[in-house]
């Protein structure tokens, strides 16, 4: 496997994690925009039939979760599918994943960053964009398991207001009749919905990139990755169900807020603020973890010198890629202050699913004494993969395709000149 050795400033990084540390984190990553911002844009497309979409995004989910715990336990190494698909497909396919995630997910985050602005102070949503950008990126530079602390906050807090919703929504439902617009929807539509939630399920690749900080990863990770997978997946399907239950499908389509407007249609207006303050909470806690697994692929594709190598350093006394994680801050607090990326869900989808893509053909490749799952789940997941990425808005295909383009000339460029 290339690498840096210890020294020099590119040691090892410090494993600290737990499997709680581990599920949290995965949770942080997931728990966060999609439940608050991708509902509306999935039942936009899918009508009521938005609980289908959910159901074939989790299927497509597991298969990916499956395929990349079995290699994180093998590769235990930062850099997620860039790693396992450079050590068992080729150079390429390894780098135009980690290409494909650095590049989507920086998109996001800055998505995710505006999105706590909007919520925060929406007159200055750039501005508090920014400001929010600089904690976080500091909170990270500080070291992996104050990281993990914060977001075992944010996840509780995140989890007690969804609790409340769904509560409120599915208490108030149940003196109603069945919603005669709850049904199955299209077969694109759903797929396309698939196809924009699986952007919110995507956060169990931040445990994988934290293969080098988690402790006894072989065992670790392959059983982080479907209990944060698992739990999600739960919460997700009873906030989905509370909000077609109040609002139906095209009412959840057209709301701005969903969630609040549960809590207002059903009769409790007075929790609207509570919900709005739990959405920025849950936007930052997806923020901090999304700025942690760029970083970690950041890193292991600058140690392969795909990226300026400059940035493999890690830092003497914190143990984490500092230089990284400032690159990383840096690039995404020019994105909130400059641009408004809240149509970011279907590029950084695409993105997303073109690496897990790589990671189902890498765990492919296993074999029966490497850990390899079933065989039907990586040909499962490989073909989900590409069957949503090009089921997503015709916009969200055509500019990822060509952010991929660009990618793969940028790797034929510099071995062209090596």
């Amino acid at each position: 496997m290339a690498g840096t050795p210890a020294g020099a400033g590119q040691g090892p990084l410090e494993r600290r994690l737990g499997l709680t540390d581990a599920v949290v984190v995965g949770l942080g990553s997931m728990i966060g925009a999609g439940i608050f911002a991708a509902l509306t844009p999935a039942a936009r497309a899918a009508g009521a039939g938005l609980l289908t979409g959910l159901a074939v995004a989790a299927v497509v989910a597991y298969c990916n979760a499956t395929s990349s715990a079995r290699l994180a336990a093998r590769y235990p190494a930062s850099g997620g599918a860039y790693v396992y698909g450079r050590e068992r497909l080729g150079d390429f396919w390894g780098y135009l994943a980690g290409w494909a995630f650095v590049v989507g997910k920086t998109a996001s985050c800055a998505a995710m960053a505006l999105t706590v602005g909007s919520y925060v102070w929406p007159e200055h949503a750039h501005a508090v964009a920014v400001a929010a950008v600089a904690a976080l990126t500091a909170v990270n530079y500080a070291g992996i398991h104050k990281s993990a602390r914060l977001t075992r906050v944010i996840v509780g807090t995140t989890l007690a207001v969804l609790a409340a919703v769904v509560i409120v929504g599915l208490t108030s439902a149940a003196a109603q009749p069945v919603r005669p617009d709850i049904g199955a929807g299209t077969a694109g539509g759903v797929l396309q919905a698939a196809g924009l939630l699986f952007f919110a399920f995507a956060g169990y690749a931040r445990i994988a990139t934290l293969g080098e900080e988690v402790r006894d990863p072989a065992r670790t990770i392959p059983r982080a990755i479907p209990l944060a997978l698992g739990i999600t997946l739960v919460v997700y399907a009873a906030v989905a169900a509370s909000a077609l239950a109040v609002l139906g499908g095209p009412g959840l389509g057209e709301a701005v807020a969903p969630l609040a407007a549960v809590v207002r249609e059903a009769g409790h207006p007075g929790l609207a603020p509570l919900v709005r303050a739990g959405a920025a909470l849950a936007a930052t806690g997806s923020l901090l973890a999304l700025i942690l697994g760029v970083s970690r692929t950041t890193l292991a594709m600058a140690r392969d010198r795909h990226l300026p190598h400059a940035l493999a350093a890690v830092h003497p006394r914190f143990r984490v890629p500092h230089r990284a994680e400032l690159a990383v801050g840096a690039v995404v607090a020019i994105l909130a202050a400059t641009a408004d990326l809240r149509g970011v869900i279907g590029f950084s989808s695409f993105g997303v699913l073109v690496y897990y893509a790589v990671a189902n053909a890498a765990a492919w490749t296993l074999g029966p004494g490497e850990g390899r799952p079933p065989r039907v789940v990586p040909v499962a997941g490989l073909a989900g993969c590409l069957v949503l990425a090009f089921a997503l808005p015709l916009s969200s295909v055509v500019s990822g395709a060509a952010v991929l383009a660009v990618g793969a000339a940028l790797y034929a460029l510099r071995r062209a000149v090596t």
